[in-house]
């Protein structure tokens, strides 16, 4: 069995809806994940958006979530998830608003693509200290299992 996410809220490589966005209630979507890999220790969640800040030009990747230490038992999050719910001992690094937590697509112009990627972990990283991406990547290096993407579009309404 290969890694897999999904989100009953979007198809891959299909319009995240509204109230997942700046635009409405800024709550995560739903996701669900199978297949991780029997000697897994600990998942990783990264949502980011290489498309910043305009896709006919991106300059930057903008980081949206990140979250490890993610049981390996556990099938996905809920819609909304807030942190007290994330299941333990789920950690929470900090993303490009230099924040912990969800925070939806939000393109300044054009339709961005948002990519949740999973990674199954033969080992989990421990107390970081809310890290950025990079520091989670960095920790990663050498540890990851298997891979999974989901990949979301966005473009604001005007």
């Amino acid at each position: 069995m290969t890694l897999a996410i999904t989100s009953s809220a979007f198809a891959n490589g299909g319009a995240i809806p509204r109230q997942h966005t700046c635009e409405g209630a800024d709550t995560s979507p739903p996701l669900a994940w199978s297949g991780v890999p029997a000697g897994a220790k600990s998942l990783v969640l990264i949502v980011d958006d290489p498309d910043a800040p305009d896709p006919a030009a991106p300059k930057m990747t903008w980081v949206h979530w990140v979250l490890y230490d993610i049981p390996p038992g556990a099938t996905g999050l809920p819609e909304g998830v807030k942190p007290g719910a994330l299941p333990a001992p789920t950690r929470e690094g900090r993303n490009d608003w230099r924040r912990t937590g969800y925070g939806g697509p939000c393109p300044p112009v054009g339709r961005h693509r948002y990519f949740f990627k999973l990674y199954a972990l033969d080992r989990a990283l421990g107390d970081l200290k809310h890290p950025t991406k990079a520091q989670v990547e960095a920790a990663m290096k050498g540890h990851v299992l298997a891979h999974a993407e989901l990949v979301g579009t966005y473009q604001k309404h005007r």
